[in-house]
Protein backbone atom coordinates (compact mmCIF):
# COMPACT_ATOMS: atom_id res chain seq x y z
CA UNK A 1 0.00 0.00 0.00
CA UNK A 2 1.48 3.73 -0.77
CA UNK A 3 1.90 5.83 1.84
CA UNK A 4 2.67 9.26 2.01
CA UNK A 5 4.42 10.21 5.26
CA UNK A 6 6.62 13.29 6.16
CA UNK A 7 10.04 13.08 6.79
CA UNK A 8 8.21 14.83 10.48
CA UNK A 9 5.77 12.13 11.11
CA UNK A 10 8.50 9.72 10.42
CA UNK A 11 10.97 11.36 12.62
CA UNK A 12 8.72 9.30 15.50
CA UNK A 13 10.04 5.27 15.36
CA UNK A 14 6.95 4.14 16.31
CA UNK A 15 5.13 5.71 12.87
CA UNK A 16 8.21 4.83 11.41
CA UNK A 17 7.55 1.16 12.07
CA UNK A 18 3.76 1.28 11.46
CA UNK A 19 4.18 2.41 8.05
CA UNK A 20 6.55 -0.27 7.51
CA UNK A 21 3.68 -2.44 8.38
CA UNK A 22 1.20 -0.76 5.91
CA UNK A 23 3.90 -0.82 2.52
CA UNK A 24 3.35 -4.88 3.02
CA UNK A 25 0.12 -4.60 2.46
CA UNK A 26 -1.05 -5.75 -1.30
CA UNK A 27 -4.53 -4.89 -0.66
CA UNK A 28 -5.68 -8.33 -2.04
CA UNK A 29 -8.02 -8.70 0.23
CA UNK A 30 -7.40 -11.89 1.55
CA UNK A 31 -8.08 -11.13 4.94
CA UNK A 32 -12.21 -10.21 4.65
CA UNK A 33 -12.89 -13.63 4.44
CA UNK A 34 -11.46 -14.16 7.89
CA UNK A 35 -12.21 -11.32 9.56
CA UNK A 36 -15.18 -11.72 11.87
CA UNK A 37 -16.51 -8.00 11.62
CA UNK A 38 -16.12 -8.31 7.53
CA UNK A 39 -17.94 -10.95 7.37
CA UNK A 40 -21.00 -9.50 9.98
CA UNK A 41 -21.12 -6.08 8.94
CA UNK A 42 -19.81 -5.99 5.22
CA UNK A 43 -18.61 -2.86 5.67
CA UNK A 44 -14.91 -2.42 4.14
CA UNK A 45 -14.32 0.20 6.79
CA UNK A 46 -14.07 -2.99 9.37
CA UNK A 47 -11.85 -5.26 7.57
CA UNK A 48 -8.33 -5.61 7.82
CA UNK A 49 -7.45 -4.29 4.97
CA UNK A 50 -9.96 -1.12 5.21
CA UNK A 51 -8.63 -0.51 8.67
CA UNK A 52 -5.14 -0.43 7.66
CA UNK A 53 -6.12 2.61 5.06
CA UNK A 54 -7.95 4.20 8.48
CA UNK A 55 -5.03 4.04 9.90
CA UNK A 56 -2.25 5.02 7.19
CA UNK A 57 -4.45 7.97 6.59
CA UNK A 58 -4.85 8.75 10.58
CA UNK A 59 -1.09 8.17 11.37
CA UNK A 60 0.03 10.87 7.99
CA UNK A 61 -1.84 13.29 9.15
CA UNK A 62 -1.28 13.16 13.33
CA UNK A 63 -3.15 15.01 15.48
CA UNK A 64 -6.73 14.79 16.98
CA UNK A 65 -7.87 11.36 14.58
CA UNK A 66 -11.25 11.39 13.06
CA UNK A 67 -14.09 9.64 14.73
CA UNK A 68 -15.10 7.55 11.53
CA UNK A 69 -11.88 6.11 12.06
CA UNK A 70 -11.74 5.79 16.06
CA UNK A 71 -15.14 4.09 15.46
CA UNK A 72 -14.19 1.30 12.93
CA UNK A 73 -10.63 0.94 14.91
CA UNK A 74 -12.68 0.08 17.85
CA UNK A 75 -14.67 -2.50 16.45
CA UNK A 76 -11.67 -4.20 15.71
CA UNK A 77 -11.80 -7.64 18.16
CA UNK A 78 -7.91 -7.92 17.61
CA UNK A 79 -8.35 -11.71 17.15
CA UNK A 80 -5.26 -11.62 14.09
CA UNK A 81 -7.14 -14.15 12.02
CA UNK A 82 -6.03 -12.21 9.18
CA UNK A 83 -2.15 -12.08 9.82
CA UNK A 84 -3.53 -15.95 9.27
CA UNK A 85 -4.73 -15.69 6.15
CA UNK A 86 -2.06 -12.70 4.83
CA UNK A 87 0.02 -13.89 2.26
CA UNK A 88 2.07 -10.80 2.47
CA UNK A 89 2.46 -10.91 6.29
CA UNK A 90 1.16 -7.96 7.05
CA UNK A 91 2.09 -7.83 10.75
CA UNK A 92 -1.57 -5.95 11.13
CA UNK A 93 -0.92 -6.66 15.68
CA UNK A 94 1.59 -4.07 15.70
CA UNK A 95 0.03 -1.49 13.28
CA UNK A 96 -3.34 -2.22 15.46
CA UNK A 97 -1.64 -1.97 18.56
CA UNK A 98 0.14 1.46 17.77
CA UNK A 99 -3.44 2.75 16.42
CA UNK A 100 -5.40 2.07 19.61
CA UNK A 101 -2.34 3.82 21.60
CA UNK A 102 -2.47 6.67 19.70
CA UNK A 103 -6.18 7.22 20.00
CA UNK A 104 -6.24 7.26 23.49
CA UNK A 105 -3.26 9.74 23.50
CA UNK A 106 -4.64 11.68 20.91
CA UNK A 107 -8.26 11.72 21.21
CA UNK A 108 -11.36 12.87 23.42
CA UNK A 109 -14.09 10.39 24.03
CA UNK A 110 -16.91 10.93 24.98
CA UNK A 111 -17.01 11.38 28.90
CA UNK A 112 -19.17 8.26 29.27
CA UNK A 113 -17.09 5.79 27.47
CA UNK A 114 -13.96 7.60 29.18
CA UNK A 115 -15.59 6.73 32.83
CA UNK A 116 -16.28 3.16 31.83
CA UNK A 117 -13.05 2.57 29.90
CA UNK A 118 -11.45 4.07 33.42
CA UNK A 119 -13.58 1.89 35.56
CA UNK A 120 -12.45 -1.50 33.58
CA UNK A 121 -8.83 -0.50 33.67
CA UNK A 122 -9.29 -0.33 37.57
CA UNK A 123 -10.90 -3.02 38.08
CA UNK A 124 -10.56 -5.97 35.96
CA UNK A 125 -6.39 -6.25 36.18
CA UNK A 126 -7.19 -6.39 40.33
CA UNK A 127 -8.82 -9.98 41.57
CA UNK A 128 -9.84 -8.38 44.83
CA UNK A 129 -11.67 -5.43 43.40
CA UNK A 130 -12.98 -7.62 40.19
CA UNK A 131 -14.85 -9.76 42.99
CA UNK A 132 -15.98 -6.97 44.86
CA UNK A 133 -17.19 -5.03 41.56
CA UNK A 134 -19.16 -8.75 41.00
CA UNK A 135 -20.89 -9.23 44.11
CA UNK A 136 -21.90 -5.44 43.74
CA UNK A 137 -23.41 -6.30 40.35
CA UNK A 138 -26.31 -7.49 41.98
CA UNK A 139 -27.12 -3.96 42.94
CA UNK A 140 -27.67 -2.97 39.92
CA UNK A 141 -29.56 -5.65 37.86
CA UNK A 142 -32.75 -4.70 38.50
CA UNK A 143 -31.96 -1.23 36.56
CA UNK A 144 -30.98 -3.03 33.78
CA UNK A 145 -34.44 -2.76 31.81
CA UNK A 146 -33.94 0.85 32.70
CA UNK A 147 -30.29 1.03 31.53
CA UNK A 148 -30.99 -0.78 28.15
CA UNK A 149 -33.24 2.49 27.42
CA UNK A 150 -29.80 4.67 26.96
CA UNK A 151 -27.75 3.52 24.40
CA UNK A 152 -24.70 5.24 25.74
CA UNK A 153 -25.27 2.60 29.10
CA UNK A 154 -25.03 -0.60 26.58
CA UNK A 155 -21.46 -1.73 27.61
CA UNK A 156 -22.59 -1.19 32.07
CA UNK A 157 -25.81 -3.33 30.77
CA UNK A 158 -23.16 -6.20 29.24
CA UNK A 159 -21.13 -6.18 32.36
CA UNK A 160 -24.03 -6.77 34.51
CA UNK A 161 -25.48 -9.22 32.65
CA UNK A 162 -21.80 -11.03 32.15
CA UNK A 163 -21.11 -11.08 35.79
CA UNK A 164 -22.22 -14.41 37.32
CA UNK A 165 -24.65 -14.37 40.33
CA UNK A 166 -22.12 -16.68 42.57
CA UNK A 167 -18.67 -16.88 42.37
CA UNK A 168 -16.57 -20.40 43.57
CA UNK A 169 -14.48 -19.97 46.26
CA UNK A 170 -10.74 -18.88 45.52
CA UNK A 171 -8.04 -21.57 45.05
CA UNK A 172 -5.07 -21.77 46.58
CA UNK A 173 -1.86 -20.84 45.47
CA UNK A 174 0.98 -23.20 47.28
CA UNK A 175 4.02 -23.34 45.57
CA UNK A 176 5.17 -27.28 45.02
CA UNK A 177 8.45 -29.16 44.61
CA UNK A 178 8.54 -31.70 41.79
CA UNK A 179 10.78 -35.14 40.57
CA UNK A 180 11.21 -33.32 37.03
CA UNK A 181 11.76 -29.84 37.69
CA UNK A 182 9.48 -26.49 38.80
CA UNK A 183 7.39 -24.16 36.38
CA UNK A 184 5.94 -20.93 37.25
CA UNK A 185 2.55 -20.75 36.74
CA UNK A 186 0.82 -17.52 36.05
CA UNK A 187 -1.51 -16.52 38.62
CA UNK A 188 -3.89 -14.22 36.26
CA UNK A 189 -6.69 -11.70 37.08
CA UNK A 190 -10.05 -12.54 35.80
CA UNK A 191 -9.45 -16.37 35.73
CA UNK A 192 -8.85 -16.79 39.23
CA UNK A 193 -11.79 -15.33 40.11
CA UNK A 194 -14.20 -16.70 37.60
CA UNK A 195 -12.93 -20.51 37.31
CA UNK A 196 -10.33 -21.26 40.23
CA UNK A 197 -10.57 -24.92 39.47
CA UNK A 198 -8.83 -24.27 36.30
CA UNK A 199 -5.31 -23.12 38.19
CA UNK A 200 -6.54 -26.38 40.54
CA UNK A 201 -6.55 -28.89 37.61
CA UNK A 202 -3.62 -27.24 36.12
CA UNK A 203 -1.46 -27.59 39.61
CA UNK A 204 -2.31 -31.43 40.21
CA UNK A 205 -2.10 -32.29 36.54
CA UNK A 206 1.65 -30.87 36.14
CA UNK A 207 2.32 -32.66 39.52
CA UNK A 208 1.37 -35.81 38.58
CA UNK A 209 3.42 -35.46 35.53
CA UNK A 210 6.90 -34.49 38.05
CA UNK A 211 7.00 -31.05 37.58
CA UNK A 212 6.31 -28.30 40.98
CA UNK A 213 4.52 -25.53 40.45
CA UNK A 214 5.75 -21.94 41.82
CA UNK A 215 3.55 -19.04 42.08
CA UNK A 216 5.63 -15.62 41.73
CA UNK A 217 5.46 -13.47 44.87
CA UNK A 218 3.99 -9.93 43.48
CA UNK A 219 3.21 -10.92 40.36
CA UNK A 220 0.18 -8.88 39.05
CA UNK A 221 -2.21 -8.59 35.71
CA UNK A 222 -0.33 -9.24 32.75
CA UNK A 223 -1.21 -6.29 31.10
CA UNK A 224 -3.14 -7.57 28.21
CA UNK A 225 -6.49 -5.57 29.69
CA UNK A 226 -4.98 -2.35 29.57
CA UNK A 227 -3.17 -2.78 26.25
CA UNK A 228 -6.74 -3.40 24.81
CA UNK A 229 -7.77 -0.05 26.31
CA UNK A 230 -4.90 1.98 24.53
CA UNK A 231 -2.76 2.55 27.53
CA UNK A 232 0.46 1.18 26.65
CA UNK A 233 2.27 2.80 29.24
CA UNK A 234 0.02 0.64 31.96
CA UNK A 235 1.06 -2.20 30.27
CA UNK A 236 4.68 -1.40 30.06
CA UNK A 237 4.15 -1.09 34.10
CA UNK A 238 2.82 -4.63 34.29
CA UNK A 239 5.25 -5.99 32.32
CA UNK A 240 7.74 -4.64 34.51
CA UNK A 241 6.19 -5.56 37.56
CA UNK A 242 5.96 -9.21 36.80
CA UNK A 243 9.59 -9.77 35.46
CA UNK A 244 10.55 -8.40 38.20
CA UNK A 245 8.25 -11.14 40.36
CA UNK A 246 9.60 -13.85 38.52
CA UNK A 247 13.29 -12.87 38.41
CA UNK A 248 14.49 -14.78 41.41
CA UNK A 249 12.19 -18.12 40.47
CA UNK A 250 13.85 -18.09 37.02
CA UNK A 251 17.17 -17.11 38.30
CA UNK A 252 16.60 -20.56 40.37
CA UNK A 253 16.18 -22.74 37.83
CA UNK A 254 12.24 -22.42 36.98
CA UNK A 255 11.77 -24.44 33.12
CA UNK A 256 9.03 -22.67 32.13
CA UNK A 257 6.14 -19.65 32.51
CA UNK A 258 3.04 -21.49 32.52
CA UNK A 259 -0.04 -19.46 31.60
CA UNK A 260 -3.61 -21.05 31.20
CA UNK A 261 -5.80 -18.07 29.47
CA UNK A 262 -3.73 -17.70 26.63
CA UNK A 263 -4.84 -14.16 26.03
CA UNK A 264 -1.98 -13.93 28.98
CA UNK A 265 0.25 -15.95 27.06
CA UNK A 266 -0.08 -13.87 23.87
CA UNK A 267 0.79 -10.89 25.78
CA UNK A 268 3.84 -12.22 28.25
CA UNK A 269 5.20 -13.89 25.21
CA UNK A 270 5.43 -10.26 23.42
CA UNK A 271 7.08 -8.58 26.42
CA UNK A 272 10.12 -9.05 24.73
CA UNK A 273 8.79 -6.11 21.71
CA UNK A 274 7.10 -4.24 24.37
CA UNK A 275 9.93 -3.73 26.33
CA UNK A 276 12.85 -3.53 23.32
CA UNK A 277 13.33 0.16 24.03
CA UNK A 278 13.55 -0.29 27.81
CA UNK A 279 17.54 -0.64 28.62
CA UNK A 280 17.30 -1.78 32.02
CA UNK A 281 14.39 -4.61 31.09
CA UNK A 282 14.41 -5.61 27.64
CA UNK A 283 16.76 -8.56 27.81
CA UNK A 284 14.78 -9.71 30.75
CA UNK A 285 11.60 -9.37 28.76
CA UNK A 286 12.89 -11.50 26.30
CA UNK A 287 13.87 -14.43 28.37
CA UNK A 288 10.68 -13.97 29.92
CA UNK A 289 8.92 -14.13 26.80
CA UNK A 290 10.69 -17.17 25.15
CA UNK A 291 9.89 -19.06 28.47
CA UNK A 292 6.68 -18.55 28.33
CA UNK A 293 4.36 -21.22 26.78
CA UNK A 294 0.98 -21.97 26.57
CA UNK A 295 -0.37 -24.87 29.16
CA UNK A 296 -0.80 -27.13 26.28
CA UNK A 297 2.50 -26.30 24.75
CA UNK A 298 3.88 -27.08 27.93
CA UNK A 299 1.99 -30.50 28.46
CA UNK A 300 2.79 -31.33 24.28
CA UNK A 301 6.41 -31.31 25.68
CA UNK A 302 6.55 -33.66 28.48
CA UNK A 303 5.21 -37.38 29.14
CA UNK A 304 1.70 -37.12 30.74
CA UNK A 305 0.13 -39.57 32.96
CA UNK A 306 -1.70 -42.42 31.63
CA UNK A 307 -5.36 -41.29 30.82
CA UNK A 308 -8.34 -43.41 31.31
CA UNK A 309 -11.02 -42.57 28.32
CA UNK A 310 -14.11 -40.75 29.16
CA UNK A 311 -15.72 -41.41 26.26
CA UNK A 312 -17.16 -38.03 25.97
CA UNK A 313 -17.36 -36.04 22.66
CA UNK A 314 -15.36 -32.73 23.39
CA UNK A 315 -16.16 -29.75 21.11
CA UNK A 316 -13.14 -27.64 20.63
CA UNK A 317 -13.43 -24.28 20.74
CA UNK A 318 -9.56 -22.88 19.70
CA UNK A 319 -9.33 -19.07 21.13
CA UNK A 320 -7.91 -16.71 18.46
CA UNK A 321 -5.31 -15.87 20.81
CA UNK A 322 -3.72 -19.28 21.16
CA UNK A 323 -4.59 -20.33 17.50
CA UNK A 324 -3.77 -16.98 15.73
CA UNK A 325 -1.67 -15.10 18.30
CA UNK A 326 1.04 -18.17 19.24
CA UNK A 327 -0.04 -20.31 16.51
CA UNK A 328 -0.56 -23.43 18.75
CA UNK A 329 -4.50 -23.74 18.30
CA UNK A 330 -3.98 -27.31 17.30
CA UNK A 331 -2.16 -28.45 20.43
CA UNK A 332 -5.35 -28.67 23.00
CA UNK A 333 -7.38 -31.12 20.27
CA UNK A 334 -4.08 -33.28 20.11
CA UNK A 335 -3.86 -33.71 23.80
CA UNK A 336 -7.85 -34.29 23.98
CA UNK A 337 -7.40 -36.78 21.26
CA UNK A 338 -4.27 -38.67 22.96
CA UNK A 339 -6.24 -38.46 26.12
CA UNK A 340 -9.26 -40.77 24.74
CA UNK A 341 -11.77 -38.01 24.14
CA UNK A 342 -13.57 -37.81 20.82
CA UNK A 343 -12.63 -33.93 19.91
CA UNK A 344 -14.66 -31.99 17.27
CA UNK A 345 -14.21 -28.75 15.94
CA UNK A 346 -16.91 -26.74 14.67
CA UNK A 347 -17.45 -25.22 11.46
CA UNK A 348 -16.07 -21.60 11.01
CA UNK A 349 -13.40 -22.66 13.88
CA UNK A 350 -11.32 -19.41 12.37
CA UNK A 351 -14.06 -16.70 13.35
CA UNK A 352 -13.88 -15.40 16.84
CA UNK A 353 -16.19 -15.76 19.25
CA UNK A 354 -16.66 -12.04 20.19
CA UNK A 355 -15.30 -12.13 23.57
CA UNK A 356 -11.46 -10.66 23.02
CA UNK A 357 -10.82 -9.28 26.43
CA UNK A 358 -12.75 -6.31 27.21
CA UNK A 359 -15.06 -6.24 23.36
CA UNK A 360 -17.90 -7.81 24.67
CA UNK A 361 -18.29 -5.60 26.92
CA UNK A 362 -17.45 -2.05 24.67
CA UNK A 363 -18.95 -3.66 21.84
CA UNK A 364 -22.02 -5.78 22.88
CA UNK A 365 -23.68 -5.76 20.13
CA UNK A 366 -21.53 -6.92 17.81
CA UNK A 367 -19.99 -9.40 20.50
CA UNK A 368 -23.33 -10.95 20.75
CA UNK A 369 -23.92 -11.50 17.03
CA UNK A 370 -20.79 -13.14 17.35
CA UNK A 371 -20.96 -15.53 20.21
CA UNK A 372 -24.84 -16.48 19.13
CA UNK A 373 -23.12 -17.44 15.72
CA UNK A 374 -20.09 -19.39 17.32
CA UNK A 375 -22.69 -21.08 19.69
CA UNK A 376 -24.95 -22.23 16.66
CA UNK A 377 -21.63 -24.05 15.40
CA UNK A 378 -20.86 -25.60 18.58
CA UNK A 379 -24.26 -27.18 19.11
CA UNK A 380 -24.44 -28.44 15.48
CA UNK A 381 -21.73 -31.01 16.76
CA UNK A 382 -23.76 -32.28 19.58
CA UNK A 383 -21.10 -32.38 22.32
CA UNK A 384 -20.98 -33.59 25.70
CA UNK A 385 -18.92 -30.57 26.86
CA UNK A 386 -17.32 -27.49 25.10
CA UNK A 387 -13.41 -27.45 25.72
CA UNK A 388 -11.27 -24.10 25.55
CA UNK A 389 -8.26 -22.53 26.49
CA UNK A 390 -8.87 -18.97 27.30
CA UNK A 391 -11.26 -17.55 30.33
CA UNK A 392 -13.08 -15.30 28.07
CA UNK A 393 -14.05 -17.42 24.99
CA UNK A 394 -15.51 -19.39 28.15
CA UNK A 395 -17.24 -17.17 29.65
CA UNK A 396 -18.65 -15.45 26.59
CA UNK A 397 -19.73 -19.42 24.94
CA UNK A 398 -21.36 -20.84 28.12
CA UNK A 399 -23.65 -17.28 28.03
CA UNK A 400 -25.19 -18.64 24.53
CA UNK A 401 -25.54 -22.48 25.95
CA UNK A 402 -26.38 -24.86 28.27
CA UNK A 403 -23.74 -27.53 27.05
CA UNK A 404 -20.95 -27.55 29.64
CA UNK A 405 -18.19 -25.41 29.13
CA UNK A 406 -14.55 -26.39 30.45
CA UNK A 407 -11.07 -25.42 30.20
CA UNK A 408 -8.81 -28.04 28.80
CA UNK A 409 -6.57 -28.52 30.89
CA UNK A 410 -9.54 -29.82 33.60
CA UNK A 411 -10.19 -32.60 30.97
CA UNK A 412 -6.74 -33.61 31.11
CA UNK A 413 -6.40 -33.65 34.54
CA UNK A 414 -9.71 -35.77 34.56
CA UNK A 415 -8.64 -38.30 32.86
CA UNK A 416 -5.29 -38.57 34.20
CA UNK A 417 -6.74 -39.39 38.19
CA UNK A 418 -8.21 -35.87 38.80
CA UNK A 419 -12.11 -34.58 40.23
CA UNK A 420 -14.73 -34.38 37.37
CA UNK A 421 -14.68 -31.10 36.21
CA UNK A 422 -16.93 -29.05 38.25
CA UNK A 423 -19.10 -27.41 35.01
CA UNK A 424 -19.72 -30.91 34.01
CA UNK A 425 -20.49 -32.49 37.55
CA UNK A 426 -22.87 -29.87 38.23
CA UNK A 427 -24.29 -30.49 34.09
CA UNK A 428 -24.68 -34.28 35.06
CA UNK A 429 -26.70 -33.70 38.68
CA UNK A 430 -29.08 -31.45 36.88
CA UNK A 431 -29.46 -33.39 33.77
CA UNK A 432 -32.94 -35.62 33.74
CA UNK A 433 -32.99 -39.24 35.15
Amino acid sequence: MRTDFTAERLADPDVAASEAVIRNCVRCGFCTATCPTYVLLGDERDSPRGRIYLIKDMLERGGTPPAAAVKHVDRCLGCLACTTTCPADVDYRRLIDHARAWIARSYTRPWIDRAIRRVLASILPHPARFRCAIGAAALGRPFVPLLKRIRQLAPVVAMLELAPRRLPAPAATISTQGSKGRVLLLQGCAEPVLRPDIRAATSRLLHRAGYGVHFAPGEGCCGALVHHLGQEQAAIAAARRNIDAWTPALEDGCAAIIVTASGCGSTVKDYGHLLRDDPVYASRARCAAALAMDVSEFLSKITLPPAKAQHLTVAYHAACSLQHGQKAGALPAALLGDAGFSVRTPAEAHLCCGSAGTYNILQPAIARQLGDRKVQQIEALRPDVIATTNIGCAVQIAGGTDIPVVHVVELLDWATGGPKPGALAAHSANAPA
